[in-house]
């Protein structure tokens, strides 16, 4: 495996970090008081290509592959991570299409996906199912047609905002193997939305349940195969926890640029703060958590890329590890920042807020240890 970035990929991440840094960065505090991200933002994005970055050239996305992506979602976080982490989850939905669906359904949902005239929402978790996702209760029944929905879904980013969602019911018998995915369009009688949710971060992306009450889906909907929506479920989510991951790596590199910029400018006991070799030593440590994040993030990316065997193993051990060490590189950030850091004008508390969810969803850290142990115990039987 070649290390080193090619130039296309060098000027894919420059053009998501500077159109993050000028169309982003500037609003991203105002977002977060407003609790929400101008829908004039998305075909700004859309113009980029980065509306269906998964989706190939012929129904207008641009054909991306997994590790291109991390460098898309890495330097977009640098300016807000929540505003990343959104259009990861958009695109998550492009992708799942992508590979999933027929013909119709790809020609039907994904050039309007691609151009961000429709924002996307991704819907799995359950008020009684979140870890133990197998478990979803929502239900849907056919008659006369249309699939039937009744259920709740909970912790949806976009809820209420978006214009399209991406939910799995189940349509079968208890278990995974019982679970479709179908497409439920704004608009649809049955369908409504909670209360926006008050978060201790992403708070520019609104996040509220989605709830269905005899909500009638046409069948035409349906994405794949019925009784297939776990599996297409949890392969979106292989490339969903490289995106989250690339986000919070970005965040936390933001805060590390933020920090070097602080400590050279800030005096005590007659020198500057990146003077003192004790603190000298914790900006190695930082630096040495975000590089190694970033090469088992780029190895896990390939790997999806490549379609390896153990593809699913190193996302879940990059999604584990890149996240843990982002966080904690933006809490260091803050501590060397002393008490300006807990202030929002030096914009590091909101990085720390905005990555502790990072290790929480696409599947909480504790899962994606369970994921890694039953693939190493596997490996070993054989």
């Amino acid at each position: 495996m070649d290390f080193a970035s090619s130039e296309e990929q060098l000027a894919i991440f420059d053009m998501a970090r500077d159109f993050g840094a000028t169309h982003i960065a500037p609003h991203a505090d105002a977002w977060e008081q407003e609790g929400t991200i101008p829908r004039a933002l998305w075909p700004k994005v859309a113009e980029l290509g980065l509306g269906g970055i998964f989706v190939d050239e012929d129904h207008g996305g641009s054909g991306l592959s997994r590790l291109d992506g991390t460098l898309v979602f890495e330097a977009l976080a640098m300016s807000c991570p929540s505003v990343a982490s959104f259009l990861s989850i958009h695109n998550m939905c492009g992708g799942m299409i992508q590979k999933f669906g027929s013909d119709a359904t790809k020609e039907r949902f994904l050039p309007g996906l691609c151009r961000m005239d429709q924002v996307w929402s991704y819907c799995l978790t359950e008020p009684g199912s979140g870890s133990d996702a197998a478990a979803l209760r929502t239900r849907a029944v056919r008659r006369d047609g249309d699939y039937m929905l009744n259920g709740t879904k909970a912790f949806i980013s976009g809820g209420g905002y978006s214009d399209c969602y991406l939910t799995m019911v189940r349509t079968g018998q208890d278990g995974p193997k019982g679970i479709s995915a179908v497409v439920v369009q704004d608009g649809t009688p049955g369908l409504s939305f909670g209360a926006n949710e008050r978060k201790m971060g992403w708070r520019a992306q609104p996040t509220a349940q989605v709830q269905f009450d005899d909500c009638a889906v046409p069948a035409e909907n349906l994405i794949g195969d019925e009784g297939r929506g776990f599996a297409y479920a949890m392969a979106g989510l292989d490339g969903g926890r490289l995106n989250i991951a690339a986000a919070a790596l970005g965040g936390a590199q933001a805060a590390l640029d933020k920090t070097l910029g602080y400590m050279s400018e800030r005096r005590a006991f007659g020198q500057t703060l990146d003077q003192f070799q004790a603190l000298q030593f914790r900006l190695a440590e930082l630096e040495t958590a975000l590089q190694s994040s970033r090469i088992l993030l780029r190895q896990a990316a390939w790997k999806l890329d490549q379609r390896a065997p153990d593809a699913t193993k190193f996302c879940a051990m990059a999604k584990l590890h890149v996240t843990d060490r982002a966080f904690e590189v933006a809490n260091a950030c803050l501590q060397l920042h002393g008490g300006y850091g807990y202030l929002a004008d030096y914009g590091i508390e909101k990085i720390v807020r905005d990555l502790r969810v990072h290790q929480i969803l696409e599947g909480t850290n504790e899962i994606m240890r369970l994921i890694i142990s039953r693939a190493l115990l596997t490996e070993h039987a054989r």
